[in-house]
C-alpha cells in the first residue's frame, strides 16, 4: 500500500482530498441493523419506510354525534325539521367509533334536537361530513420517511400509525479514541490530590468522545497509551478490531515523542499531516485496514476544533447524512484583532445584541485554552489572506449558542474583577434566561466600547490624578456625548502579589526594578496598569528597567497564576486572587470599582435585573466580601448621572 501523504494543505483542499479518499477506499455507510421503532428515536434510516396499512384503517366519526345518511337529510331546515329515526335513520357516534355499515356521514351532537326515540336536524349535510375516512392521515403504501433520515418523535407516531412497528436503520458509527501521553493521567487517580509534576489529567477522550456522540456515534473510550511507537502500533490495531473509525489524540506533531504520523504511515496510507488552520495545523488523517484514522493534536481547543473541522463529515459519511452546519450572523468586532497570513484561524468569541447589532469580542486564543470554548459564543473565520479584523469591522460569527440566548445576554465589556463572575452566575441563578457576558479589555476599552454603543454596561476603576476622583472624570471627558449612569460595585484592595513568604522580599514597587525580580503586568488600557504606572512615574522608575513589564495579562487570576507558577516574582492584583490562590499580598492601594451603564438603556428589564441583584441581594453580597479585600458598602449605588 502506498505510503505517503501531503502536507501543509489548506483547509479546503484538506476537507476535499478527505471526502476523495473516503471514495477511493471505497469506504461507505455503515450496514443495517433493524430496531423497534418505539427505540429508533435519533437513528437514521437505511432505506425508506412505508405504509403497511392505512390511518385510519375504517372510516369513523370525528365529532360526538350521529351518524346518519347524507340522502335521507335532504330538505331539512330551520323552519321545517327533519326527523329520523334513532336507530334506523340516525346511529349514536362518538368520536373515533366506526361508522356503521352504510352510514356516510355525522352531525354533531350540538346540531340536533332529541325527540322521542329519534332526532331532529335542521340542514341537511355532505358526504362524509364529520367522518375520519379510510386514509385520511395515511395511505396503506404511501412513503412515511425516506432514507438517510433522522427519525423523530413525529416520525416514530406516523410510523406505529401506519403499522410499522420495526424500521432498518444504520448501525451507530463506533468510534475509537485512543489518548497517547506518557504524562497523562486518569482523573480518578488525583481525586484527592492536585497532579503533580509531569502529570496530566486525560479530559480530551471525554471531550471526543461526547462530540462523537452528538454527531451520532457511539465512543469506545481506549485505556491510555504511554509514548512509545510499539504501543501505539499496538493500541491502534486493537482499535481497528472494535471501531468504524479511530482517533489518535496527541503525538500528532513532528517531536521526538510524537509517533502517530509513523504508526500511521506503517500499517497504512497516511494522506493528511498538516492543514494550514490555528488552532489544529498538525491535524493527520489516513486509511488503516480500509478504516479512517484521525490524528488530533493533544491542545484541547485543537482537538475540539478538528474534530468538528474533519471527523464530523466523516461521521456523517457513515451514517448517510448531511452536516447540520451552525447558524451564522452578522456582527460588529468589539476590539482589534490581528492574525498571521497564510493560516485560517478559528477565534473564539462572545456575542452579545447590543441596540440593534451582534458584538462579537474575541476571547482566549490559545490552544490549550479549554475555558475559551466553554465561554465562547461563536467561532470567527480569519481566513489564511487576512493579516486580521479592525475595530468595529463587519464579521460573520458562527454560532455555538442559539440566537434567542444571543439576545437574551448582557454583554460586559471593560475591567476584569473577580465579582464578576459571582455577578455572572447569581444572575443565571435567579433568570436562567439571563446571562452575563464579560470580555476583559480594560476600563479605558470598556468605557470606548459604551461610547461605540458594542456594550450594555462597563466595569471601571479608573483614577483621575488631578482630583483625586474614580471614573466620573473619565466619564465626563470620554462619554460627553453619551450620557452615563455610575454605579458602584464595591471598592477592594490593589497590591503586589508574591509567592508564599515573599523569598525575594519585595516590598513596594522599587523592588521590581530589581534584576532578580520579574515582573507580570496588566493590559494596556487597563486601571491597573495606569495605576502601576502612576506608581512608577512617581518613583521615576523606567518601564524598560522591569524585566516582564511586557508580559500583559487580561485578568486579576491570571496575574495570581502566573505568579503562583513561577512564571513572575510579582504582579499587581486585587486582594481576592492572592486569597483565592494562597499567595503573599502587599496592599499598594484602595480603589472604587464601578459600573457605568448608558441611560439609555439603564431602565431595560436586563438591567433592571442585574441591578435588582447588585443593590438588593444579600446573598451576592455576602459571597463578594467571601472572596476577601471587598469593601461592599456603597455597592449598588447610583455615584453620577451624565
Amino acid at each position: 500500500m502506498k505510503k505517503v501523504f501531503r502536507e501543509s494543505l489548506t483547509l479546503v483542499d484538506a476537507l476535499s482530498l478527505l471526502r476523495q479518499s473516503l471514495h477511493d477506499h471505497n469506504i461507505g455507510r455503515t450496514d443495517s441493523e433493524s430496531v423497534a421503532v418505539k427505540q429508533a428515536l435519533g437513528r437514521i434510516t437505511a432505506e425508506a419506510v412505508f405504509a403497511r396499512c392505512s390511518s385510519p384503517a375504517y372510516h369513523s366519526s370525528a365529532m360526538d354525534g350521529y351518524a346518519v345518511r347524507f340522502r335521507d337529510t335532504f330538505g331539512a331546515s330551520e323552519t321545517k325539521p327533519l326527523h329520523l329515526e334513532i336507530g334506523s335513520g340516525a346511529v349514536s357516534a362518538d368520536t373515533g367509533d366506526p361508522l356503521p355499515p352504510g352510514f356516510d356521514a355525522v352531525i354533531m351532537i350540538e346540531d340536533v334536537n332529541v325527540a322521542g326515540n329519534g332526532i331532529e336536524i335542521y340542514a341537511p349535510v355532505t358526504p362524509y361530513q364529520h367522518v375520519r375516512v379510510i386514509g385520511e392521515d395515511i395511505v396503506a403504501t404511501e412513503l412515511i420517511i425516506p432514507e438517510n433520515h433522522a427519525v423523530r418523535p413525529v416520525d416514530a407516531g406516523a410510523l406505529l400509525a401506519s403499522g410499522r412497528l420495526d424500521i432498518l436503520v444504520r448501525r451507530t458509527p463506533r468510534v475509537a479514541v485512543i489518548p497517547t501521553g506518557t504524562e497523562l493521567i486518569d482523573a480518578e487517580t488525583v481525586r484527592d490530590r492536585a497532579p503533580e509534576a509531569p502529570e496530566i489529567i486525560e479530559y480530551n477522550a471525554t471531550l471526543l468522545g461526547g462530540m462523537a456522540v452528538e454527531y451520532g456515534a457511539e465512543p469506545i473510550i481506549m485505556p491510555i497509551v504511554r509514548d512509545d511507537a510499539a504501543s501505539i502500533r499496538q493500541a491502534l490495531t486493537d482499535a481497528l478490531g472494535k471501531a468504524d473509525l479511530v482517533i489518535l489524540n496527541a503525538g500528532s506533531g513532528k517531536g521526538t515523542e510524537d509517533y502517530t504520523a509513523a504508526v500511521i504511515a506503517e500499517l497504512g496510507e497516511l494522506i493528511i499531516h498538516s492543514v494550514a488552520i490555528k488552532p489544529g495545523k498538525p491535524v493527520m488523517f489516513g486509511i488503516v485496514q480500509g478504516k479512517p484514522v484521525f490524528g488530533i493534536p493533544g491542545y484541547p481547543v485543537s482537538a475540539y476544533l478538528t474534530m468538528r473541522l474533519f471527523v464530523r463529515p466523516v461521521l456523517s459519511h457513515l451514517l448517510g447524512t448531511a452536516v447540520e452546519e451552525e447558524e451564522s450572523v452578522p456582527a460588529v468586532l468589539s476590539r482589534q484583532l490581528s492574525s498571521p497570513l497564510g493560516v485560517d484561524e478559528f477565534v473564539r468569541v462572545k456575542v452579545g445584541a447590543v441596540g440593534d447589532k451582534l458584538i462579537a469580542t474575541p476571547v482566549g486564543r490559545g490552544a490549550g485554552l479549554l475555558m475559551s470554548v466553554v465561554r465562547a459564543d461563536g467561532f470567527l473565520k480569519v481566513p489564511a489572506e487576512s493579516e486580521g479584523v479592525p475595530a468595529g469591522a463587519p464579521v460573520t460569527i458562527q454560532l455555538l449558542r442559539s440566537r434567542e440566548a444571543i439576545r437574551n445576554t448582557i454583554v460586559c465589556i471593560g475591567s476584569h474583577d473577580n465579582a464578576l463572575d459571582l455577578l455572572a452566575n447569581r444572575i443565571k441563578q435567579r433568570c436562567p434566561h439571563l446571562s452575563l457576558s464579560s470580555a476583559h479589555v480594560g476600563s479605558m476599552g470598556g468605557l470606548m466600547a459604551l461610547k461605540r454603543g458594542e456594550a450594555h454596561i462597563a466595569g471601571t476603576h479608573l483614577l483621575d490624578e488631578e482630583t483625586g476622583d474614580y471614573n466620573v472624570p473619565y466619564l465626563k471627558r470620554l462619554l460627553s456625548d453619551r450620557p452615563t449612569v455610575l454605579v458602584n460595585l464595591v471598592y477592594r484592595r490593589q497590591g503586589l502579589l508574591v509567592k508564599p513568604g515573599n523569598p525575594k522580599n519585595i516590598a513596594d514597587f522599587a523592588d521590581l526594578a530589581r534584576q532578580d525580580v520579574v515582573f507580570v503586568n496588566r493590559q494596556s488600557g487597563s486601571g491597573t496598569r495606569m495605576l502601576l504606572d502612576k506608581h512608577l512615574r512617581d518613583l521615576g522608575i523606567r518601564t524598560a528597567d522591569i524585566a516582564g513589564y511586557e508580559r500583559e495579562e487580561y485578568t486579576h487570576m491570571a496575574v495570581a497564576s502566573a505568579v503562583l507558577t513561577g512564571l513572575a516574582d510579582a504582579g499587581l492584583a486585587v486582594y481576592s486572587s492572592a486569597q483565592a490562590l494562597g499567595l503573599d499580598f502587599i496592599p499598594v492601594a484602595d480603589e472604587r470599582y464601578d459600573i457605568a451603564i448608558p441611560a439609555d438603556i439603564f431602565e431595560s428589564e436586563k438591567i433592571r435585573i442585574l441591578l435588582n441583584i447588585i443593590g438588593e441581594d444579600a446573598e451576592f453580597k455576602a459571597g463578594v466580601e467571601n472572596l476577601g479585600g471587598y469593601d461592599t458598602r456603597d455597592m449598588g449605588e447610583v455615584l453620577f448621572r451624565g
